[in-house]
């Protein structure tokens, strides 16, 4: 079984039971990121063993599919190229038009480096705006200096 398969057996009893990602984040770890676990539950991220015997519960998972959820994913969910989904290509346009300038402010800030993908944390929400609600996206990340060699 591949770890693809799992995921789409999630989406479809995701589907079926009607929850949200948000009920079902606290139905496996309330104290976990929603994010995380949805990332996880995408294929994303691996969960702990607690998290995926309460995956496998929930979705009617088997032992093999519970034991997949634990192990190191293979990341990279886009296929090569930019993204067609109109949500996700506004995200690569984001890093088109300012990743440039999101490059130079940090390591003026920082010095040379990155910014962790792993040792990250996101937060999403929604504002209320007049004029049409507003999605709130916090990222942070450790900075990694380049090391010298």
């Amino acid at each position: 079984m591949k770890r693809s398969e799992v995921t789409e057996k999630i989406l479809d009893a995701k589907r079926l039971k009607g929850l949200s990602w948000k009920e079902i984040a606290k139905k496996i770890d309330p104290k976990q990121s929603e994010i995380f676990l949805t990332a996880g539950l995408l294929g994303q991220m691996k969960l702990t063993p607690d998290q995926a015997k309460k995956t496998a519960k929930l979705f009617g998972l088997g032992k093999l599919e519970e034991i997949l959820l634990t192990e190191a994913p293979y990341r990279g969910s886009l296929p090569p190229g930019p993204p067609t989904d109109p949500l996700i290509y506004r995200f690569y346009e984001l890093v088109q038009v300012y990743g440039t300038t999101w490059k130079e402010l940090i390591q003026e800030e920082f010095g040379d480096g990155i910014m962790s993908a792993i040792d990250f944390n996101m937060t999403m929400d929604r504002q209320p705006d007049p004029k049409g609600d507003r999605v709130k996206i916090v990222m942070t990340g450790k900075f990694l200096d380049y090391k010298r060699y």
